[in-house]
């Protein structure tokens, strides 16, 4: 067996068009529940955590343990992404 020096990682490419990239998943449940607040989010995406006693440490202590919902709410946050930017374009050519 050869020793061979450690290699450090390869630095991962930046992200520029993917609109996840850098953001926490604490900042994605928060701007949800700002955005749609706990009742439409529980609504939305049924699940407990968002139904009964909501809170965001519980949210997060969740949606960390929990794959599929995670794809969910990241899925709702960048759908409200699209649909803020739409409305603001909107308004922005209103005469």
């Amino acid at each position: 067996m050869q020793n061979r020096p450690m290699q450090a990682d390869p630095p991962r490419p930046a992200q520029p068009r993917n609109p996840l990239h850098g953001v926490t998943l604490e900042v994605v449940v928060r701007a949800l529940e700002a955005h749609y607040g706990w009742a439409e989010l529980a609504q939305r995406i049924p699940i407990r955590c968002f139904a009964q006693e909501p809170s965001v440490k519980s949210s997060l202590t969740f949606l960390r343990k929990t794959p599929w919902a995670r794809e969910k709410v990241e899925s709702l946050y960048l759908f409200m992404l699209r649909e803020t930017r739409r409305t603001q374009r909107a308004s922005d050519s209103a005469p």
